[in-house]
């Protein structure tokens, strides 16, 4: 929750206070105490907005003292006490509200809801996922308690129970849940490779395509699958059809697929494809695997003089590191250090730089992840392209 939503939060309780003290007092003394409930309300408003979390909680404990019955004035102070990493403390607020004979039905489920972040905050997920299953079974905020409980069991591994859970979250709310579930299929596909049972994995692959038709991680499984089983042309148009799926994954595909093509002595057919592929994807990848077949099947000086090409097309550092090594090959004296050298910077400006981000978050990272390791969606994790990166 940010400070705008607590803003929404804490205005009717402002009003609320104001009211009940009307009632309370004379109408002299009830204004005066309604205008200092009002400034200290919008004093911690200001704290908040200014990112004074101790100075507005303090604010906000005046104002739940002055009514112990305001639900909304301890949500909101168990809210920040957990922003700030104070679990216990959010602990505390949210039990002490549950506790409360006079809460109504709807106040307790979101008091259980706000405690059962509490404790996934603290990594008390047991007591959590027992929590968020209970308000499943009552059917209280069953979408916000089925999606706690997915996040639980992707922390947990348990993707079975991940599917499940999402399955009901799907049938609840009507929104598709096919691209997260196929993730969690591709998982078990993952462990049951791992694991060497191929049978398995490939029924676990077609799970994920059953889920979402287009799934390209499930492709890519496909090919892996099938390139150790020895079934080339399989795999090859397993990887190809990544390429038709989702353009971005070429350089998660490229050097299995190489490695098939190689495999199965169809150069040809991979140029093709490398050729292709440059035409319709700006990244360096491919171009860096097209030079390096050229450098194989016709020689050194067609390597640089297709990088020398592209490089007045696309300028990269990559391809530039590429076409360096390849004058390194024949270069001696003067001009081999000066090769030399400017290997080294190069290597320098890409050294440490993150190659994918996550275009949800922009969590930065150097491999590839299916899942964000920080906002935790799946899919968004992409090539960076660029001078530097892709």
């Amino acid at each position: 929750m940010n400070e705008l939503a607590l803003l929404f939060l804490l205005l009717p309780v402002a009003a609320l206070s104001g009211w009940m003290l009307g009632r309370r007092g004379s109408e002299r003394t009830s204004g005066a105490r309604v205008s200092e409930l009002s400034t200290s309300y919008f004093r911690g408003l200001n704290y908040l907005l200014n990112e004074q979390q101790d100075k507005a909680i303090e604010v906000f404990l005046k104002l739940a003292e002055i009514n112990r019955d305001t639900v909304e004035t301890h949500l909101a102070l168990g809210n920040l006490f957990r922003r700030r990493g104070e679990v216990d403390r959010a602990i505390r607020v949210h039990q002490h509200l549950i506790a409360r004979p006079n809460l109504s039905q709807e106040e307790k489920t979101v008091a259980l809801l706000e405690l059962g972040e509490d404790y996934m905050r603290a990594g008390l997920l047991d007591r959590a996922e027992t929590l968020f299953t209970d308000l499943v079974a009552m059917d209280a905020l069953a979408p916000s308690a089925l999606k706690h409980l997915i996040a639980i069991y992707q922390h947990e591994r348990d993707w079975n129970k991940a599917i499940e859970h999402a399955r009901r979250l799907e049938q609840l709310t009507g929104e598709s849940q096919g691209a997260t579930i196929a993730q969690f299929y591709c998982e078990l596909a993952e462990q049951a490779r791992a694991q060497g049972a191929s049978e398995e994995a490939q029924a676990r692959v077609a799970d994920a395509f059953a889920a979402q038709a287009d799934c390209v991680r499930a492709s890519m499984i496909e090919g892996h699958i099938e390139s150790a089983a020895g079934h080339l042309d399989a795999a090859i148009r397993a990887f190809e059809r990544v390429a038709e799926q989702d353009v971005d994954y070429v350089p998660e595909i490229l050097s299995p697929l190489l490695d098939c093509y190689a495999r199965a002595q169809q150069m040809q057919r991979a140029e093709r494809f490398l050729l292709e592929i440059t035409e319709r994807y700006q990244g360096v990848s491919p171009v860096l695997a097209l030079a390096k077949l050229y450098a194989t099947t016709r020689g050194e000086d067609a390597a640089v003089e297709f990088l020398n090409h592209i490089l007045r097309q696309r300028p990269s550092v990559r391809a530039l590191m590429a076409l360096i090594d390849v004058n390194l090959h024949t270069a001696s004296g003067d001009a081999r250090d000066n090769f030399l050298i400017l290997r080294d910077l190069t290597r320098k400006l890409v050294e440490g730089k993150a190659m994918y981000r996550c275009n949800r978050c922009g969590f930065g990272a150097k491999a590839h992840h299916w899942q964000c390791p920080s906002c935790k969606t799946w899919g968004s994790v992409r090539p960076i392209h660029g001078v530097v990166g892709e």
